[in-house]
């Protein structure tokens, strides 16, 4: 059969196709929350005042914008370690809770970046990551390895941005921020594939199947947001 197979009960399994499209469905929805929640805070200003001192007062962001910046990882880890805990429903409200924190914690790209240059680089981010998607997806070279090694370079550059928060080093930001790229857009061809061997183990409208839907939106989201934010770095013009 083209579209399905048969588990050893007999039940009908939906092949990685229909499993993605739930995936792609839920990943499109958390970024166009996410996109309104970043343009409403940019434009409003008592939700900056909330966020982000002004310049007389020095600047940088309020004690509520930095719990709002942080708050989002959280989620992550919330949401990945809750796979066995919560139910559907609550991973599905937990992911709109963390679309919406997330814009308002990225609202500082509109403000600091031209509205040209952020399209521009919306468009180039998703050129990349549809092309890594669709790569992960047809490819019949087992990834497993190199995702392995992509995690590794994810730390690796974790760290180094945290040492360089401290050097302020702008030669080490670009470095970081071009090995960054090329660590998202392969941890998004190794996640496509991945997703797709658990699409071709999902029982349609089963629990488990509805909270890896969730889960695998929210993996692409990560890889998606990660890239364009970097990308910005070499395309973004500053305002």
């Amino acid at each position: 059969m083209n579209d399905q197979f048969v588990n050893t009960r007999g039940q009908s399994i939906p092949v990685a196709k229909s499993f993605m499209t739930g995936v792609f469905g839920w990943m499109f929805i958390a970024l166009a929350i996410s996109a309104v929640t970043a343009w409403l805070v940019a434009t409003t200003p008592s939700f900056l005042q909330l966020l982000y001192h002004t310049s007389a007062q020095g600047g940088g962001m309020t004690i509520l914008g930095w719990i709002v910046m942080l708050a989002p990882l959280g989620f992550v880890f919330a949401i990945s370690s809750g796979m066995k805990r919560f139910s559907a429903s609550t991973m599905a409200i937990l992911f709109v809770v963390f679309s919406v924190l997330m814009g308002a914690s990225l609202s500082w790209v509109l403000l600091l970046y031209t509205s040209a240059s952020i399209v521009k680089t919306f468009l180039i981010t998703s050129g990349m990551f549809g092309v890594m998607a669709f790569v992960g997806y047809t490819t019949k070279t087992d990834l497993t390895k190199f995702g392995s090694i992509m995690f590794m370079g994810l730390i690796g550059i974790i760290i180094a941005s945290l040492v360089n928060f401290f050097l302020h080093s702008s030669g080490l930001d670009y470095i970081i921020s071009f090995l960054g790229v090329l660590i998202f857009t392969g941890l998004t061809a190794y996640d496509m594939q991945m997703l797709k061997r658990v699409g071709m183990q999902a029982v349609e409208g089963d629990e488990t199947t509805r909270k890896m839907i969730i889960f695998g939106a929210l993996s692409l989201y990560l890889d998606f947001i990660n890239l364009f934010l970097l990308l910005l770095r070499f395309f973004g013009d500053r305002r």
